[in-house]
């Protein structure tokens, strides 16, 4: 996923964006409301963890931006604790919030979460093919048997799955794996591609090569 931090608190941000980073997340950090605006304005972000307290611009008005243009899944830090506030953050187009201080692993589940519903599944698990996607475990299963994926591998397939029946360009996939600061060339694209073919070879689900456009995933027809 390509995932956009806004926190003006540096450590807060900075943890929360190694610890994504660390499960294979392109991660953009924005610590001044204005910037924030403006990223959003120009990039589309699979998930946008916002707090609210910002310089120059507020959170909520930069949630109120998002959602004048997109249904990407925002989750807010806050450290207001009355009903009335977490209502309000709802009423706003909040997908959820996290109250600070927070639990690394709660604010990972409830992302998870609220990406799913944004795609429509209330389930960790996406079955495709012979394929099985687990992303809270982080395990993908052909037939049954688990296979070893390296990070980018994994987070290519999450692309894949996460756009069946869809045409992704190289720009496209490099939009959602990596940051402003860590673009690879279209070159790496193909090396991920060609390594998550050779994992997926057992399966009945290939990826295909439209020359010109990119790629798909694909079940095999018997």
């Amino acid at each position: 996923m390509r995932i956009l931090v806004v926190e003006d608190d540096r450590l807060i941000s900075e943890a929360i964006e190694q610890r994504f980073i660390d499960l294979g997340h392109g991660v953009d950090c924005a610590y001044d409301g204005a910037v924030a605006f403006a990223m959003i304005s120009h990039t589309d972000f699979d998930l946008v963890i916002l707090d609210l307290n910002l310089p120059n611009k507020s959170g909520e008005q930069i949630i109120k931006r998002i959602r004048q243009s997109s249904d990407t899944p925002v989750l807010i830090l806050t450290a207001r604790s009355e009903v009335f506030d977490r209502i309000q953050l709802l009423d706003l187009g909040a997908d959820d919030y996290l109250t600070k201080p927070f639990d690394f692993g709660e604010l990972e589940a409830r992302c998870r979460a609220i990406v799913r519903r944004r795609q429509g599944s209330d389930q960790n698990t996406v079955t495709f093919g012979d394929i099985e996607f687990d992303s809270a475990g982080c395990i993908v299963k052909v037939k049954g048997e688990v296979i070893e994926l390296k990070q980018r591998e994994y987070r290519l397939l999450e692309i894949f799955l996460n756009h069946l029946n869809r045409v992704m360009s190289k720009e496209e996939i490099i939009d959602h794996l990596y940051n402003f600061d860590n673009p690879p060339n279209t070159n790496a694209i193909e090396t991920y591609v060609g390594r998550l073919r050779k994992a997926l070879a057992n399966s009945n689900v290939e990826i295909k090569t439209l020359r010109g456009l990119g790629y798909v995933l694909n079940k095999v027809e018997d």
